[in-house]
């Protein structure tokens, strides 16, 4: 795990950086794909991204910044070191959410349809983000004697908390074994992903897609924050994370949503934008 890819001179590529755009590629390449079947063109799709992605960054950064804020107010200009890590995945997904409703809007189409065609990517590119947090050494996870586990180099964050509380000596190479949290929501994302994709194809009302993505994301990022070792860095209350208690109405409002799909009759329009 080593955050940076190469350097040349005073140019340096991170690996999370590559990653982060390397999500977005992805995503856009799905959109396309998928929006051969409903009607919309790859310039509809570049179009999309490219209000969501500007959105999607600067709500995910600017939710990290208010969050570390005193990491920040010595140095303002650090904030703009995207290629270093620092983003908080709600924010952006609340941001690029916006961005969404207002596309939609301008463009005279029904909103929620746009929602649903929009999150079936979502989890593919957050797939990729999170191998970026992995090699970045962000987001890491508890310490674990399984097989699974990962140590990270001295000077990253995992090192650093570990030593700062004791759990390592300052001439130590590696910090202890951590769960590869970041992985195992690689993983989740992907499984949503191919969930999402089946749900669109299938789906015949709109919003089932929106509502299934919050009830599986939610569901699976309040699980996975007890894995993660950095939780104790991150403001919460009643022993819960941000994210395990912004996951909890999240998943709610994804449950009542379905709940009310299937109630309706009979079925309006599909994830296609279709009657």
């Amino acid at each position: 795990m080593h955050a940076v890819l190469f350097q040349f001179g005073p140019l340096t590529i991170y690996w999370y950086g590559v990653m982060m755009a390397a999500g977005f590629l992805s995503a856009l390449v799905s959109w396309i794909v998928l929006g051969r079947r409903c009607g919309r063109n790859a310039q509809y799709c570049s179009d999309l991204m490219f209000w969501v992605m500007i959105s999607g960054v600067l709500g995910a950064r600017l939710a990290y910044v208010l969050e570390n804020w005193s990491d920040y107010a010595a140095s303002p200009l650090s904030i703009l070191r995207l290629d270093q890590g620092g983003l908080i995945f709600y924010g952006g997904l609340f941001a690029g959410g916006v961005a969404i409703f207002i596309f939609a809007r301008r463009r005279r189409e029904r909103v929620v349809p746009v929602v649903d065609f929009a999150l079936t990517a979502v989890p593919l590119a957050h797939a990729i983000g999170r191998i970026g947090c992995f090699l970045n050494g962000c987001c890491f996870g508890t310490p674990t004697d399984l097989a699974v586990g990962v140590r990270f180099p001295k000077g990253s964050a995992a090192w650093m908390l570990h030593y700062r509380t004791g759990l390592i000596e300052q001439m130590s190479p590696f910090s202890l074994r951590v769960h590869p949290v970041q992985l195992y929501e690689t993983a989740y994302n992907l499984i949503i992903f191919g969930v999402l994709m089946v749900v669109f194809r299938r789906s015949s009302r709109a919003g089932r897609v929106s509502a299934v993505y919050m009830v599986l994301y939610a569901l699976g990022r309040f699980l996975l924050e007890f894995f993660r070792g950095d939780r104790a860095d991150r403001f919460g209350a009643y022993g819960l994370s941000v994210g395990q208690l912004v996951s909890i109405p999240l998943f709610l409002v994804g449950v009542m949503v379905l709940i009310g799909i299937s109630v309706m009759k009979p079925p309006v329009t599909n994830a296609n934008g279709q009657s």
